[in-house]
């Protein structure tokens, strides 16, 4: 009776191994050449989309004839003694447009500019080359002040981010989340973003295991982008109460334990 004893000690101590299988894929970019593959990365720029708010400068040798492209430049008044005089020196801040759903922005003096689907330089040289009109050698400048990113899922902090530079990756952008929870799935990342062409959202797994990821079309993030971290299979099973194989496993365990009690209790 000993040695049946000693059987069912052997299984039961088999299953609890099984059961307990260590994680995969805790180190980010381990699968493939890594140096091979992070010289094919590749920074094309952001898009412009809908809703985006573009702050634009524009600057020339003329101060006086660059102030009706800059709607909030504003004279400024200096103060001396009991005196007040007027300067004829502008604040050139530039002015803030927001892209209309037509994909276009306001322009002073130009009026409606398209500009959705284009990157920054792109819409830096046309309004260049459209200013010559009335400028000499004008120069614009073009920030977009609301780079906002969405990391949901398995991170530390989920929630909506706002990133503090337009060229952000998938690594800078889980960064800013506090990097991913230890049951998260690392292999199968989910990116969501809305395509230009369509205007429908696109769903991308990535592979954050993978140096492979750094060549990715989808490794630098466009504004509202949306990262969805999912949980690995080991949590989904343990929160998922119908899940058979689960089932399987608890039950076993515990009949192989009654009957090692039992057969250790007849031996006594």
């Amino acid at each position: 009776m000993k040695k049946y004893a000693a059987v069912f000690h052997i299984l039961l101590f088999s299953i609890l191994v099984i059961s307990c299988k260590p994680k995969k894929n805790l180190v980010y970019m381990s699968n493939n050449n890594f140096e091979n593959e992070v010289s094919q990365a590749k920074y094309s720029g952001l898009h412009i989309q809908e809703g985006d708010r573009l702050q634009i400068l524009v600057s020339a040798f003329d101060e006086i004839a660059v102030r009706p492209f800059n709607v909030n430049t504003m004279p400024r008044t200096s103060t001396a003694g009991s005196g007040t005089a007027s300067s004829n020196m502008s604040s050139s801040n530039g002015s803030e447009y927001v892209v209309t759903s037509d994909g276009t922005i306001i322009f002073p003096v130009l009026g409606p500019v398209y500009c959705k689907g284009m990157t920054k330089q792109q819409l830096k040289e046309d309004l260049e080359s459209r200013l010559k009109r009335y400028l000499t050698d004008p120069m614009v400048t073009i920030t977009l002040t609301n780079f906002n990113i969405f990391v949901l899922g398995e991170v530390k902090g989920p929630g909506q981010k706002t990133s503090p530079t337009e060229k952000i990756n998938v690594f800078q952008a889980i960064a800013l989340a506090g990097d991913l929870t230890y049951d998260a799935n690392r292999t199968n990342v989910k990116l969501i973003r809305t395509s230009e062409a369509t205007g429908k959202d696109e769903i991308v797994s990535l592979d954050l295991s993978e140096a492979s990821i750094v060549s990715s079309p989808y490794y630098y993030l466009q504004q509202n982008d949306i990262l969805y971290v999912e949980p690995d299979r080991n949590k989904q099973v343990a929160v998922n109460t119908d899940s058979a194989t689960d089932k399987w496993i608890k039950y076993g365990g515990v009949a192989l334990g009654l009957i090692t009690l039992i057969i250790s209790l007849t031996n006594k």
